[in-house]
C-alpha cells in the first residue's frame, strides 16, 4: 500500500512542477492537481479514481457553470426519479470496482510478459567458475573503489527455479543456496 501512495505522490508532484514555476504558490495549485489526478484516466486500472471512490462520473466545475447534457438531464428528474437513478449508479459501483480490479490484473501480467520477455536466463553447469556480487548491505561491501564482484568460485551444483551451491577454491561447499542473477561467468 505504501507503494501505491508513493505512486499517486509522485503524479501529484508532476502535475504540480508542469503548473508552478519555482516552487511559489504550489499551495494555491494543490486544489487543482488533486481534481486532475482524480480525473484522468489510469492505465493500471482503467477508471479514474473518482469513479472508483463514488461511482459516477465526476462533475467539472465548467459543467456547473455552463451545464452539459448530462446535468440538464439530471436537473430535470424529480427527486424520487433522481433517488432512483442515484441507487442504481451506486448498486453497480461493486461491478465497477471489480472490473477496475480485473483490469489492473490483466495490466500487471501484461507488464510482466514485457518486462520478462527481455530477460534470458543465465545458464550454469558443475564446475563452471562464476564472480558472486557483492550487494552494498553485505559485509563484503567497503566503499565505491573495491570490486562489486568476489570470487572466482565453482559452481557444485545447479538447482531448480534459477539456485546454484557455490564451492570456494579450497574446495569448501557453501550451504547456502544462491540465485543465479547474482553470478556472472568468470573467464580465465
Amino acid at each position: 500500500m505504501n507503494g501505491a501512495i508513493e505512486a499517486t505522490n509522485k503524479n501529484i508532484k508532476k502535475i504540480l512542477r508542469k503548473m508552478i514555476e519555482k516552487y511559489k504558490q504550489w499551495q494555491e495549485k494543490l486544489l487543482f492537481a488533486l481534481l486532475g489526478y482524480r480525473t484522468t484516466v489510469c492505465t493500471s486500472i482503467g477508471a479514474t479514481p473518482y469513479m472508483l471512490v463514488y461511482g459516477t462520473k465526476e462533475v467539472i466545475t465548467a459543467e456547473v457553470e455552463i451545464p452539459s447534457l448530462r446535468i440538464i438531464q439530471e436537473a430535470d428528474l424529480d427527486d424520487t426519479e433522481w433517488v432512483k437513478s442515484r441507487y442504481e449508479q451506486l448498486a453497480l459501483i461493486d461491478g465497477k470496482r471489480m472490473n477496475a480490479v480485473c483490469h489492473g490484473q490483466l495490466y500487471q501480467n501484461r507488464m510482466f510478459r514485457a518486462f520478462n520477455k527481455r530477460i534470458k536466463p543465465k545458464q550454469f553447469t558443475s564446475g563452471q567458475l562464476v564472480l558472486k556480487k557483492v550487494f552494498s548491505h553485505q559485509d563484503e561491501a567497503k566503499g565505491k573503489f573495491f570490486s562489486n564482484w568476489k570470487g572466482p568460485y565453482m559452481v557444485h551444483r545447479v538447482l531448480t527455479r534459477g539456485g546454484i551451491i557455490l564451492v570456494e577454491m579450497d574446495r569448501e561447499v557453501w550451504p547456502k543456496p544462491i540465485n543465479s542473477d547474482a553470478v556472472k561467468r568468470y573467464y580465465v
